[in-house]
This record gives C-alpha cells, structure tokens and sequence, in this order.
C-alpha cells in the first residue's frame, strides 16, 4: 500500500493515459469537467471509461497534427469497436448535459478546421439555387425564434447577407462605362450607393450598393446596367423638344381591340380580368397598359384642367408622368384659343392677365435704366420667362399656382416691387412718365396705373375719364399725322411738335 506521501492514483486502480497533446474537441474538453469521476472501489466502470475517452480524444484528434504514437497508427478508423465506443461516449455526453449536445458533423468542423476558409457564419454557397433554398431556411428559423432575441437578430444579419451574395451573383460587378445612348436616352452611371431607387424597367429595388445603374439625363429614367438592353420606348424629351404639345381630349378611350389586346409600351398581353396581365388604363392617353408600364401614378391631367378647371390628380403611365413632368413648366397653353370662356368662369385668371399686362408694360422702363439693370429686377420672374414676353400663353405649372392661389400672391408682390422703383426709387424712370394732354392736370403718369388709359395708336396715356369723354381724336395722333403731312409736301419745312 502507498504511503500517505505517495501520489494517489486515479479511481479505478491504474494510472490515468497522458492525454494527447494535439488540440482537443470542444465537446471533449467539457466532458473532463462535466461527467464526475469514479470513485475508489468502482474500478471497472472508471477504467471502460476512461478507455472509451482515450479511444474519442484518439479519433478526434486535429488532422493537421501528425505526431502520434505507434499503438495510435495501428489502430484503423472502421473498426466497429472503436466507433461502438464512440458512440456510447456521445450518447454518455447528451445524457450527461442536455443543454449542450453538439453533432459529430459539428465536431469535425471545429477539429479539422481550414484555417484558409472564410470565418464561422460566411455562406460559402455559389449557386443561386442554392442561395434560394439557404434564404428560404434562414427565414424558417427567423420565424421559429423567440421575437427581439440575439439569435434572431445575427440570424436576421446572415439573411441579409445571403441577401446581398444572391444579388451580387444576379448582377456582376464589372466595370461599365459611365455614359450609355440608346433609343435617344443619355444614360449616366450613378454614383449614389445609399439612395433607395426603384428600376424603371424591371420594377425592383436597385441595390446601390453592389448593383451598377444609370439615370437618363433627359427624362429622369432610372434603371439597372442588365435592364439597359431591354429598354423599347424612346426617351420623352425628345418628344418634348420636336413636339411640345398636349393631348387636349379628355381620355381619347379607343378600346383593347384597337390595341390588339396588348400593352401599348411594351407590347405584353394584357386582358381586363386580370390574365395573363391587368390592363390598367392611362388617363391622359386613353391607352391600356400593363402593370410594368403602369404603376398607378398620379398626376394632373391638362385637358381638365382647361374644360373643366378640374385638378384632381388621375392614374397615368410611367411614360405619361414622365412627359407630364418635363411639360409642366413649358408654356404651351394658349387659354383664348383653347377655351376662351374660361375667363369667365374662373375670376383669378382675370386679375393674372391683368398683372401681366402691367409687367409688360413696365418692362420698356426697365430695359432702358441702368439702375434696373444692375438690380437685376426682371430676374424677379426668372422662373416664368413667358411672363416677360406676352400675356396669352400658361403653363400647366401657372394654372395649379392660380388655383391654389399662390400664383396672385407672389405676381401681386412683383408687380408693386416694380412699380415702387419706377415711380418712386428712380428719377430717370419718372422722367418717362405722362402728363394728361387733355385736362393737363393732375400728377404723372404711367400706362400701367390703373385710372389711365392708353392710347393704342401712339401710346400716350391719359385718365381713363377724360379719354373716353372726349369725342375728339388722340392729340398727339394729330400732332403725328399733320407733322407727316408737312414733311410730304416740304422736307425742308421744320414742323414744332
């Protein structure tokens, strides 16, 4: 018997096995601290076991350690002894911890580790169908999860980035030139990688991020560098610039047969029930198109707004909003043709032609004063040039303005900034004013004050009462004819005016 100095033996009787000094299971490694030892006295349990955890840690040792005992080479991995063994050991470590049960796939994962391969949770997966079916899986498991958890949340990240890969296969990303014309569009590559757009074409989310796409300088078209090929539609701009113009009827409706039962745009079978397609009507066209040319856009239909001063927005195509757009700030509406009694019907119309009359009015003044031209004053209506040029012609953008009533507020504080500066801030403007040759009273004045009238002949002004009670002609009319008729007769003759 061993003195009380003598190392003690492990329970069981005999020496304990060095153990290997390669690197260990995970699994094994817990068993040492998790299964309790044998005591003495129970020494044929204690040494099947400690058999059965040399044979594991023997069978599980790290493929990339090559040093090992010659008993060790000796021994093959199919005997059914050995993998008996195994097995038992296994089933001794579920029944021992219920809470950590880790499978032999998962073992050698983490024994014979590729220290190469990519790091634990990567999806090393190149197929797409294999990507599908992993998407598919991690969604299951998001679901099955308990909600707000950790696990869910780094199984929600693993989805996103199976997510992305499976993009990246869709769409490679090589290298594109950053200027694309086709069908009249002048595509740009878009730098832009956090903006959420949506492809013209296609109808999917464009993932900036790992995704090359473009935008049409012209129409504004978005859409992916895959889809560029599949694009039959010209752009709109250069309709815009050959043929500035609106469809004037209401809906001009012609019917599916006309279409022959197919998309407008693209040329897809479309039905009204539904099948193969929905036919979804565009209402500033009349046509039919289907539901990748129609995405249920709204926006103002000019020929309502002109005959029936209507501006609810309506449902219109992609390729109709996108021409409504670039038209809507175009002055292409000429009200006294198209529909003259809508005067009539619409008061505030009838102030903004008054207020463009007096702008054009003024303009002569300021053309000629260096003062005006320095401050820039006509830039003032930088925004509506048209309004500078003639009083006839709108734009859809001024008839939206009228009727929300911002167009009479802002026009109303140009025309009183303009008349502020030629009646009160400028001499030289006040120099060019009038003087009433009829009753010869009364202060200055100007073809745009509102108690005058203009001669249109010889545009003098003169009040507004005394021009039309007074039955005689213009006098400075006369003065003009009788000047001409002397320089008929006598060129030499010098006629006072």
């Amino acid at each position: 018997m061993a003195g009380p100095g003598a190392p003690r033996a492990p329970s069981g009787g005999r020496p304990r096995p060095p153990a290997p000094a390669a690197k260990l299971c995970p699994c094994a490694l817990r068993l040492d601290g998790a299964m309790g030892r044998p005591t003495l006295g129970h020494g044929g349990p204690a040494m099947e076991y400690d058999e059965k955890l040399a044979r594991f840690r023997q069978a599980h040792l790290n493929p990339f350690n090559k040093q090992l005992g010659q008993g060790q080479h000796e021994q093959k991995a199919g005997d059914a002894t050995e993998d008996l063994a195994r097995r038992e050991v296994l089933l001794d470590l579920s029944q021992a911890e219920p809470e950590f049960q880790c499978t032999e796939r998962v073992m050698d994962l983490g024994l014979a580790e590729d220290h190469f391969s990519r790091p634990v949770g990567l999806f090393l997966a190149s197929d797409i169908q294999q990507l599908r079916q992993a998407i598919e899986e991690c969604k299951r498991v998001i679901l099955e999860l308990p909600e707000h958890s950790e696990r869910q949340k780094d199984a929600v990240v693993r989805l996103i980035h199976l997510r992305l890969k499976l993009q990246e296969l869709k769409d490679p990303s090589e290298d594109e030139p950053n200027i694309r014309v086709l069908l009249e569009h002048r595509f740009y590559k878009e730098k832009s990688k956090s903006v959420k757009q949506t492809c013209d074409k296609c109808s999917n989310i464009i993932w900036g991020l790992i995704q090359t796409w473009y935008t049409c300088t012209g129409c504004y078209s978005r859409c992916h560098s895959k889809c560029l090929n599949l694009i039959t539609k010209p752009c709109v701009r250069s309709k815009v610039s050959h043929q500035a113009e609106y469809e004037l009827s209401i809906c001009p409706e012609t019917g599916l047969d006309s279409q022959d039962y197919r998309c407008a745009e693209c040329r897809a079978p479309i039905s009204l029930r539904g099948v193969p397609s929905e036919a979804r009507q565009c209402d500033y066209t009349g046509l039919y198109y289907c539901s990748s040319c129609h995405w249920n856009d709204l926006a103002v239909i000019p020929a309502r707004v002109i005959h029936n001063w209507d501006f609810e927005p309506r449902k219109v195509s992609r390729c109709s909003m996108r021409y409504l757009a670039l038209m809507l700030s175009r002055p292409v509406l000429k009200l006294r043709e198209i529909n003259p009694l809508l005067f009539n019907y619409v008061e505030e119309l009838v102030e903004i032609r008054k207020l463009r009359q007096d702008i054009l009015l003024m303009k002569p003044y300021f053309i000629t004063c260096k003062e005006a031209m320095e401050a820039r004053l006509l830039l003032q209506l930088q925004d509506r040039q048209h309004f500078v040029e003639n009083d006839e012609m709108y734009s859809l953008q001024d008839l939206v303005d009228v009727q929300a009533g911002r167009l009479g507020c802002s026009l109303t504080e140009i025309h009183t900034l303009f008349a502020k500066h030629i009646k009160l801030d400028c001499e030289r403007c006040q120099a060019k004013g009038f003087v009433c040759e009829l009753c010869k009273e009364g202060d200055v004045l100007f073809p745009f004050d509102s108690h005058t009238s203009v001669c249109t002949d010889c545009s003098a002004v003169f009040h507004r009462d005394c021009y039309y009670d007074n039955s005689t002609t213009c006098p400075k009319c006369a003065r003009l004819t009788l000047r001409k008729q002397l320089l008929f007769r006598d060129p030499s003759a010098k006629v006072e005016a």
